[in-house]
């Protein structure tokens, strides 16, 4: 048996069943201005975005794990190469670019020029802090954490703010050793 290759996130989104984007787009945004009118605290709307991508980026690990192939990543690096080049295509149709690395190689920068979220989107004055994405850095810090990566993600750029390109910036806190419930017999 020939071992599994890994996909290109190209590839993979070819391969998947969609939702129409504008679908999604104004769905995420109804499910948005309805946090805010819930939450009425534009820091509480965005801690509450997080929260939920997270919980979808912990459960959508498996299905990025099972469709694309990719093995165990040797350095954080490479992780950051796979969650750039097949993740957000896999998931979001759109491809960053990875750069800012800092010296110990522990964090860096994520970069979209296109973010498929946003489109139909204006930020009221009103709602200047709010980060209308959040939901995208709770996704990859809850995968990362599936595979024993504790990450900060934070948002440095956005569009919707005047910025020229949205800008996440992913720092990994500590590698979780992994844990396994029983002992191997010796």
């Amino acid at each position: 048996m020939a071992p599994l290759v890994p996909k290109s996130g190209d590839a993979i989104f070819a391969s998947i069943d969609r939702v129409n984007a504008e679908l999604f787009t104004l769905t995420y945004g109804a499910m948005v201005r309805q946090l805010l009118t819930d939450l009425e605290e534009v820091d509480v709307v965005n801690k509450q975005l997080d929260q939920m991508g997270y919980n979808i980026g912990v459960r959508l690990i498996d299905e990025f794990l099972a469709k694309s192939n990719v093995s165990r990543c040797v350095d954080f690096k490479e992780t950051a190469d796979v969650i750039a080049k097949v993740g957000l295509k896999m998931f979001l149709g759109v491809t960053a670019s990875v750069s800012n690395w800092d010296p110990e190689g522990s964090s860096f920068s994520l970069v979209l020029d296109d973010n498929p979220l946003v489109d139909f989107v204006e930020l009221p004055d009103t709602f200047q802090g709010l980060h209308y994405c959040n939901i995208l850095s709770g996704v990859i810090r809850g995968a990362l954490e599936m595979v024993s990566m504790k990450t900060e993600i934070t948002w440095i750029r956005d569009m919707l703010h005047g910025d020229d390109a949205y800008e996440l910036r992913v720092k990994l806190l500590k590698q979780i050793p992994e844990e396994y419930p029983y002992k191997d017999d010796e």
